[in-house]
C-alpha cells in the first residue's frame, strides 16, 4: 500500500468517531481510564494504537478492535516501506555462515 493511502488509526478515530460525537479528549480519557496526554497523542497520530486502547474504543463506540488494529498495522507497514531503502540487510542463503545465537 502506498503510504499516502494508509490512515493512522488514531487520526481516523478522531475525525470519524470522537469529533462527530462532540466528546472532549479529557472527557474521553477519563471515561477510558487513561491519561489525556496518551489519548491526545494517539488521536493526533503521534502514538500508535495499542490493543488495549482498541478494545476501549470497541467497548465505547462499537467499532471492532481487530479492524482498528489492522488499520494501524497497515499504516505502520506503509511507513516502514516508505523508508525500506534505508534498511541495509542482505538476504541469507544456505551457504552463509552466521554466528551461533549463544556465541
Amino acid at each position: 500500500m502506498h503510504p499516502s493511502l494508509a490512515v493512522h488509526a488514531g487520526e481516523w478515530l478522531r475525525t470519524e468517531i470522537v469529533e462527530p460525537a462532540d466528546i472532549t479528549v479529557s472527557g474521553l480519557a477519563s471515561h477510558f481510564g487513561v491519561s489525556r496526554q496518551a489519548l491526545s497523542a494517539l488521536l493526533n497520530g503521534r502514538a500508535s494504537l495499542s490493543a488495549d486502547m482498541a478494545i476501549r474504543f470497541e467497548k465505547a463506540f462499537g467499532v471492532k478492535a481487530d479492524t482498528l488494529m489492522r488499520m494501524q498495522s497497515a499504516f505502520d507497514m506503509a511507513q516502514a516501506r516508505a523508508h525500506e531503502g534505508e534498511i541495509h540487510v542482505g538476504q541469507i542463503t544456505g551457504r552463509d555462515k552466521l554466528l551461533p545465537i549463544n556465541g
